[in-house]
């Protein structure tokens, strides 16, 4: 019998082959291989590959994490906590994580600005960081830990970056079919400058929380070559977040039968920011029916009632598990999605078809130049992740 987190550890699985690019080699083929890297480190070569180890640092700003007991610390927010508050992007930390399972929320303070986390491996799938909470789970003291309190990872501090790690988070509704709080976070993330690179961020409903601090703070957030999957408004919140080359993986529901089953997107951008969600060159791909997923839905939250959420969708391909004729609803009619920021250009495949131009809003060649990831995220700074 598959356990809560081999069910979703194992949904991942290869980018298809949609010209996209290469394919994600950090997602597992089959869900025994992924219950497998989950369980357990590689036995051959050394803990912490080419990053050196306790005994050959590269500097003294680098710490390594081991459950198994090798290295400085033996959980990812023991590491953390030993890093001092930074404001200096030349003296950030690194923690190098060896192959394992990490069981527990990890959460990175605002002052630990320019903290880098890398998978030791090279690959996401044999470095998992998980936790099963919640926005309905009972806190000790009363009450509920909410969305944001449910994260597995969250990360607040700027200048933050995350490569060849598995986030996830493993609650299931099936666990608990009454329940209504039932948003589970894998990362909220809400510094600017953050930077995610070759992940997996696994979940169902709310996986990935993209926002910003408060409303002034235009978070810039870059998310390359990334695997995210789930299937309510799994890729949500306010901040400016580029989704390069990624693959958007909408997972078939159990527990109902009606349609639509879920939305890629949520975003809630606030309206003085001229840039929300980017999604570029990724492959919308799924295991739901044909049309049972919506690509969007606006989320105008009672936090921030003059919101006008932002996304544009280009040079992607869209599988056939979005509708194609109603891709984007509302969700709520005070704010339909007609009178959002969304769009599209030169996107591709089933779920990309036009049958009713009105509910298809598609940018000319000369709109879609100021909808780059440099456009995005360059700004003053020239910050430019993707070379790094």
């Amino acid at each position: 019998m598959p356990t809560r987190r081999t069910v979703l550890l194992g949904a991942a699985t290869a980018l298809l082959g949609t010209g996209l690019g290469p394919g994600l080699a950090t997602t597992p083929a089959t869900a025994t291989e992924a219950a497998e890297a989950a369980g357990a480190p590689e036995a051959a070569g050394p803990r912490f590959g080419r990053y050196g180890s306790p005994a050959a640092r590269p500097d003294s700003r680098t710490l390594y994490v081991d459950p198994a007991g090798t290295g400085d610390h033996p959980t990812v927010q023991a590491a953390v906590d030993a890093t001092p508050p930074n404001g200096d992007p030349a003296t950030g930390w690194t923690l190098v994580l060896a192959a394992g399972t990490y069981r527990a929320p990890v959460r990175v303070p605002a002052d630990r600005r320019h903290l880098t986390v890398l998978g030791a491996t090279g690959r996401a799938r044999d470095v998992v960081v998980v936790h099963d909470t919640a926005a309905g789970t009972p806190k000790p003291g009363g009450g509920t830990t909410g969305t944001t309190g449910s994260a597995t990872l969250t990360a607040l501090a700027d200048g933050f970056t995350a490569a060849d790690v598995t986030f996830a988070n493993d609650w299931l509704r099936a666990d608990h079919p009454d329940w209504t709080g039932t948003q589970a976070v894998a990362v909220k993330a809400t510094g600017d400058r953050t930077a995610f690179l070759r992940c997996r961020l696994l979940g169902h409903q709310d996986t990935l929380y993209a926002d910003s601090a408060d409303l002034a703070s235009f978070a810039r957030q870059y998310y390359g070559r990334c695997y995210v999957e789930g299937d309510v408004d799994f890729v949500f919140g306010r901040a400016t977040a580029v989704l390069d080359r990624c693959e958007l993986r909408t997972l078939a529901r159990t527990d109902t039968t009606a349609l639509p089953q879920g939305f890629v997107f949520a975003p809630s951008t606030a309206r003085a920011n001229p840039r929300g969600f980017l999604a570029t060159r990724c492959a919308f791909t799924g295991t739901a029916p044909a049309g049972a997923f919506r690509l969007a839905r606006p989320w105008v939250p009672s936090s921030d009632p003059t919101a006008w959420p932002m996304l544009t969708v280009r040079r992607s391909h869209l599988g056939p598990g979005i509708d194609a004729v109603e891709p984007y609803a509302n969700m709520a009619a005070a704010h339909p999605w007609q009178q959002q920021r969304f769009a599209e250009y030169a996107d591709t495949g089933p779920g990309a078809a036009v049958p009713v131009p009105a509910n298809r809003p598609q940018l000319t060649a000369g709109e879609a130049a100021a909808h780059t990831r440099e456009v995005y995220l360059a700004g003053a700074d020239g910050w430019r992740p993707w070379e790094g």
